[in-house]
C-alpha cells in the first residue's frame, strides 16, 4: 500500500489508505505485513504479474477489518462525545503548559491545573521539564480527576530527554539523570542513517509512553536552509529536502510503530526565516513552485509514512494564503485547503504554543483559538488563557460562526487519537516500572552510536588531529556557554583531564568582560593547545545563535599568536564563517552527554570520523563536506 508504483497504479489505493488510517490504528496492525509483502514483490521479477492483485486483496482485507474495527472501537467515541456539554466538547481541544515539577498537594499551581481538568473540561496538556519519575507520577494524578482521558504531548525532538533530562542540584551541579537524550537532529543528518534514526523514534516512543506522554512533539520537518535562523538551526535534519524528508519519514515510523503519535513541524515550513517566531511573526516569501520543492517536501513524505500529527508554524506564507501576510495558523488556506484537502492529511492538527509573540501580539488569545479552529486546527496548544479560549469557542460555536457539526468534527479526531493510544483501556501508568524502561543503557548506546556517526570534522589545518595525548601536555579547555548552561563542556572536559591531567578549564559567557579575553590570549601562547568548545543552540525567545564578537576575535588571535586549536561547536555549526582561520573545526552537534563523550573520543582518534555536514556552512563549505579521518594507528582505507 506504500509503494510508489501501487499508489500511481490505482488511485482507489491512496483513498482507502487514508481511509483506513482516519480510523486510527488500524494502518499499524498491518505494517508488519505490508512490509514482508512489499519486500517480496520488489525482490523477486517472477511476482510483478501478481503485485497489484496481491495488493488489492491486501487492502480489501484491511478495509473489512478497518470497518469492523471500527464499528467496535467509535462506540467509545460516540459515548463520550455524547456526554459531553458544548464547554466540555471544548475543552477537549484545549492543552495548557504544565511543568513536570513536584507539587505538593493544596500547592497553589496543582489547585490550578486541576481546574483546568475538573472544571473546564480540558483534553491534556504539554508537559515541560521534570524528572521521569515524577512527570509520571503527576500525569497519573492530572489523569485520576479527569473526566475524559487526558492526551498528554511533549517536545521530544531529540528523545525523551529532551524534557525529561538536564536536572541539577546546586549549587553542588549534581546532574540528577534522566531519560535517554539524542545529538540534534541535524547530528542524525549528519550520520545520514535512516535504520539509527528509526531507533531514535523507537526509543523516543517507548519512554515517552513509559511516562504518560502520547505525543512526542517530533519530528521537526523545517529545512534549515538559512544560516541566519535563531529557531530552528540543529532542531532539523539540514538542507537538503530529500534527505529531510527520507529521515523525517523513519522518523516517524520509528514513533508509531512503537505506540506514540509522531507529528511533524513547524508546518508549512519554519526553516528558511531569520526572525523567531516566539517573538515577531517570520515570512517566507518564495514562490509556490520554490515551497512543492523545498519547504512542503518533508510534510508530504511524513503523511505518506502515515503521520498521524502535524503543529502549524507561526510564520507569514503569503503564496500559500492568497497574498495575506497573517500565521499560517489562522489560514484556513494552508491548514485546510492544503494540508487537508490537497496533501490528504486526516490527522490531528495541533497549533503551535499559541502564547507565542506571532500570534500574541496580533489577537486575544480566545480570538486567536476561534480563528485557529476556523482554519482547520483541532488542539489550541498553550493558550495564555484556558478559560477565554473555552468561552470564546463555546460563543463562537452558540452564535453558528462556527459550527455545531465543525466543532464535533475535531472532537472526534481528540477523541480518536485518544482511543488509538489505549486511553479508553487505561489511562495511568506504572510509576514503579518507569526505571526499567526509561533512560536504560541499552537506550543510551543508541545515543552514543548516533553521537559517533555524527561527528563531522571541517577543517584539520597542519593534521592537528588525531591528538597524540601527551600527558604532561599544557592544554586549556574553554567553554563557550549560556549562563544557566552548568552542565556545557562538563563531561566534554571530563574526558579531556583523563587524557590531561594538567588541564585547565575556562568559562565564557556573553556578560565575560574584554579583559578576561585579553589575558586568555596572553597565558594561551605558553599552552601547547587549546580545545574551544562552543555551546551555542536555538533556544526559545533569545532570538539568537550568535556569540559575541569579542570571541571571535579571540579565536582569530590563536591562530595569529600560532596557537595550535581545535574548536568544537556544540550547537550552532555556522559559526566558523566568523573565524575561517582556525587550525581544527569540529562538529559534534549538540551538549548532550553523548555528544560531549564523542566529541573527546573524536580528537583522540578513538572512532574513525565519517560525518558529512548535512547543510552548507557559507561561504567557507557545501553540503556533504567532511574530512574522514581513520581511528588512531588504522591504516586510511582499511
Amino acid at each position: 500500500l506504500y509503494g510508489n508504483e501501487f499508489r500511481n497504479a490505482d488511485p482507489r489505493l491512496r483513498r482507502g489508505r487514508r481511509a483506513c488510517r482516519s480510523e486510527g490504528s488500524v494502518p499499524l496492525k498491518f505494517e508488519p505485513l505490508r512490509r514482508k509483502l512489499f519486500c517480496m514483490f520488489r525482490r523477486s521479477p517472477a511476482c510483478a504479474p501478481l503485485r497489484l492483485p496481491a495488493l488489492s486483496l491486501l487492502f480489501a482485507c484491511a478495509a473489512l477489518a478497518s470497518d469492523a474495527e471500527a464499528q467496535t472501537t467509535s462506540a467509545w467515541v460516540d459515548r463520550v462525545l455524547a456526554s459531553l456539554t458544548l464547554e466540555e466538547k471544548v475543552g477537549q481541544l484545549v492543552m495548557p503548559w504544565i511543568l513536570g515539577d513536584f507539587v505538593a498537594k493544596g500547592d497553589e499551581d496543582d489547585e490550578r491545573v486541576l481546574g483546568y481538568v475538573r472544571e473546564l473540561g480540558i483534553g491534556g496538556v504539554v508537559v515541560s521539564v521534570g524528572s521521569p519519575t515524577e512527570v509520571a507520577a503527576k500525569l497519573n494524578h492530572l489523569q485520576r480527576h479527569a473526566k475524559v482521558p487526558l492526551l498528554v504531548g511533549s517536545d521530544l525532538e531529540a528523545g525523551a530527554g529532551y524534557r525529561l533530562r538536564g536536572a541539577v542540584h546546586m549549587p553542588g551541579a549534581v546532574d540528577l539523570g534522566g531519560a535517554t537524550s539524542f545529538p540534534s537532529l541535524m547530528a542524525a543528518g549528519a550520520a545520514g542513517d535512516e535504520h539509527l534514526v528509526y531507533e531514535m523514534g523507537r526509543i523516543t516512543a517507548l519512554e515517552a509512553r513509559a511516562v504518560g506522554i502520547h505525543v512526542p512533539f517530533a519530528p521537526v520537518l523545517d529545512v534549515n536552509n538559512n544560516p541566519a535562523n535563531p529557531i530552528i538551526n540543529v532542531r532539523s535534519f539540514g538542507e537538503d529536502p530529500e534527505q529531510v524528508a527520507k529521515l523525517g519519514a523513519a522518523l516517524v515510523r520509528g514513533i508509531q510503530d512503537h505506540g506514540a503519535l509522531a507529528t511533524g513541524k513547524h508546518f508549512p515550513g519554519h526553516g528558511d526565516t531569520d526572525a523567531d517566531s516566539h517573538l515577531e511573526l517570520p515570512v517566507i516569501r518564495h514562490g509556490r513552485e520554490r515551497l512543492d520543492a523545498v519547504e512542503l517536501r518533508p510534510f508530504r513524505a511524513a503523511v505518506a509514512a502515515g503521520m498521524g500529527g502535524v503543529m502549524t508554524a507561526h510564520v507569514a506564507v503569503p503564496a500559500l494564503s492568497g497574498g495575506q501576510s497573517g500565521p499560517s495558523t489562522l489560514s484556513p488556506l494552508v491548514m485546510t485547503d492544503l494540508l487537508r484537502n490537497e496533501m490528504g492529511f486526516q490527522g490531528l492538527l495541533f497549533t503551535d504554543a499559541m502564547d507565542m509573540r506571532a500570534i500574541s501580539r496580533r489577537y486575544r488569545s480566545g480570538e486567536a483559538a476561534v480563528r485557529a479552529l476556523e482554519a482547520g486546527a483541532d488542539v489550541i496548544l498553550m493558550p495564555p488563557s484556558p478559560e477565554r479560549v473555552v468561552a470564546s469557542v463555546a460563543q463562537a460555536v452558540r452564535s453558528s460562526r462556527i459550527s455545531q457539526v465543525r466543532l464535533d468534527q475535531s472532537v472526534r479526531r481528540v477523541l480518536r487519537a485518544k482511543e488509538a493510544s489505549g486511553l479508553h483501556r487505561g489511562r495511568t501508568v506504572a510509576v514503579e516500572k518507569v526505571r526499567e524502561r526509561v533512560g536504560v543503557p541499552a537506550h543510551r548506546k543508541v545515543a552514543e552510536e548516533v553521537a559517533r556517526r555524527s561527528i563531522v570534522l571541517l577543517k584539520n589545518d597542519r593534521r592537528l588531529l588525531p591528538l597524540r595525548g601527551t600527558r604532561s601536555a599544557r592544554v586549556t579547555a574553554v567553554a563557550y556557554r549560556r549562563p544557566t548552561d552548568v552542565l556545557a563542556g562538563r563531561s566534554f572536559h571530563r574526558r579531556l583531564r583523563d587524557v590531561y591531567p594538567r588541564l585547565r578549564t575556562v568559562a565564557l559567557d556573553e556578560n565575560t568582560p574584554a579583559i578576561v579575553y585579553d589575558s586568555l590570549v596572553v597565558r594561551a601562547r605558553s599552552r601547547h593547545l587549546v580545545v574551544v568548545g562552543v555551546h551555542v543552540a536555538a533556544v526559545s525567545y533569545e532570538g539568537s545563535v550568535a556569540v559575541p564578537e569579542r570571541f571571535n576575535e579571540f579565536v582569530g588571535e590563536l591562530g595569529a599568536a600560532g596557537v595550535p586549536h581545535v574548536v568544537v561547536s556544540f550547537g550552532n555549526p555556522y559559526l566558523v564563517s566568523e573565524f575561517p582561520d582556525v587550525r581544527a573545526y569540529m562538529l559534534a552537534w549538540s551538549g548532550s552527554r553523548a555528544s560531549q563523550a564523542a566529541a573527546a573520543g573524536a580528537l583522540f582518534g578513538e572512532f574513525p570520523i565519517s560525518g558529512r555536514a548535512p547543510t552548507a556552512i557559507p561561504p567557507l563549505f557545501k553540503t556533504g563536506d567532511g574530512i574522514a579521518l581513520p581511528a588512531k594507528g588504522a591504516r586510511p582505507g582499511g
